[in-house]
């Protein structure tokens, strides 16, 4: 691997991590102003928001500018969302800001790795990023809870500037201070990535062309046979496990009557479960077999439904590693099918900002659903029945569509796996 491929992970992960760790922060800033457990929910389709809303804008944008300043100039801005959760904006209102970074951040930190690397190391790299995003997940979420936790708040607290006073008062205000120290970290890595071959594409004038743009290659990408398999699968797994970062930390509240942050490391268990599938796909499948994990996706939606009877630490923890490890087997292979296909069809950026878009608007849609659900009165294992049905049955009918396609458009499937075989076995 390429010596800036390192760089990029340093900035990645550091970044990752605090946004991670910003989540339980807001999480417990909300319950702790006594705001209703709609509005905790409704911090994950924030998030989302932006993602959605400026899709067609921040593939572009990535591959206007040079990707190492797009990530310093996306860190900039959730910087500032930390300091608004700070100085009183409303907790949703800073965490959609921050989700702002994060939807420029995204685009540039995937292109840049097909700029740097060969097709042949893009699943390496691939099984990289998202095993470390998922160590930042994992870590982010734990380092949350502790910062706010019994043993590291008050410390953090006591340390006082005279003449300076900061209004930091609480332990989630504590902690978002120290992730702003986070942020500042990856800038810093963010400045040393190198500039890439790559010529820089310019971002267009008229804002109506770059939705249409961004429309078509939408519409190409679902409408090829390997594409749009790959990304509904791809779609539906963020989706899910954006939103049961959240569910965990609910279940973990009714099932084991656990706090804040004794319930971040349950969702660092999960986290876990998935590094390690990825780790294992990504040394075990090969491109062009990517389409075989389908079955694991049902798999996962049935064991979802498994966590309305786990009442015990000593079983849940297990069965979480396992509920995690098939869905880093199955994301894997999977983004990195539609990768393949993305940068084939229109180029990395734009087809990030495409699938950035498609997952963070499952994200939004399944985050706001559970939202309106709570605040209809269902409860934790009302929600995780409903997600495990909807993962289950939606994974069902991607293979059936899969099978479809290689029964009816025998020809064309063979063709684009045959692409994938030649680009893996060729660099």
């Amino acid at each position: 691997m390429k010596k800036g491929f390192f760089t990029i992970m340093a900035a990645q992960f550091f970044s990752s991590l605090a946004d991670n760790a910003l989540f339980v922060a807001a999480v417990e800033l909300l319950r702790s102003e006594g705001a209703p457990e709609w509005q905790r929910a409704a911090l994950v389709p924030m998030f989302a928001l932006f993602y959605v809303l400026l899709a067609p804008f921040v593939g572009a944008f990535a591959d206007a500018w040079p990707k190492g300043k797009v990530m310093f100039i996306s860190n900039s801005i959730k910087v500032v969302g930390c300091l608004m959760m700070l100085f009183g904006s409303h907790p949703l209102m800073a965490y959609a800001v921050v989700g702002l970074g994060a939807a420029a951040y995204s685009p540039a930190k995937y292109g840049i790795l097909t700029e740097l690397l060969p097709p042949s190391q893009l699943v390496k790299a691939n099984g990289w990023i998202e095993g470390l995003t998922i160590a930042s997940i994992i870590l982010g979420v734990v380092l949350g809870g502790q910062l706010m936790g019994p043993l590291v708040a008050p410390h953090l607290l006591a340390l006082d500037f005279p003449a300076l006073s900061t209004g930091v008062d609480t332990p989630p205000e504590a902690a978002i201070v120290t992730l702003v120290l986070l942020y500042v970290i990856a800038a810093g890595f963010n400045l040393r990535i190198p500039r890439t071959s790559t010529p820089l594409q310019p971002f267009g004038d008229n804002p109506f062309e770059l939705v249409r743009d961004f429309a078509g290659c939408n519409r190409r990408l679902w409408q090829d046979k390997l594409g749009q398999i790959s990304l509904a699968t791809t779609t539906l797994f963020w989706g899910v496990s954006g939103n049961l970062r959240y569910i965990v930390l609910a279940w973990a509240a009714v099932a084991l009557g656990y706090d804040t942050t004794k319930a971040s490391s349950l969702v660092g268990v999960v986290a876990i479960g998935t590094a390690v599938g990825a780790v294992v796909a990504s040394v075990r499948m090969r491109l062009d077999q990517a389409t075989s994990v389908i079955p694991l996706g049902v798999a996962m939606g049935v064991l979802v439904l498994g966590m309305n009877v786990l009442r015990d630490l000593v079983i849940a923890v297990p069965f979480l590693v396992l509920l995690g490890g098939l869905g880093g087997f199955l994301v894997v292979p999977m983004n990195a099918l539609l990768q393949h296909r993305g940068h084939n069809l229109m180029g990395a950026g734009r087809s990030i900002a495409v699938q950035n878009f498609n997952e963070q608007a499952c994200i939004l849609l399944l985050g706001l659903g559970y939202s309106a659900l709570t605040t209809s009165g269902l409860s934790a294992y009302g929600a995780i029945t409903a997600f495990g049905l909807v993962v289950a049955g939606v994974m069902f009918l991607i293979g059936r569509w899969h099978k479809h396609n290689t029964v009816h458009h025998r020809e064309e499937v063979d063709h684009l796996l045959a692409i994938a075989r030649s680009d893996a076995h060729h660099h």
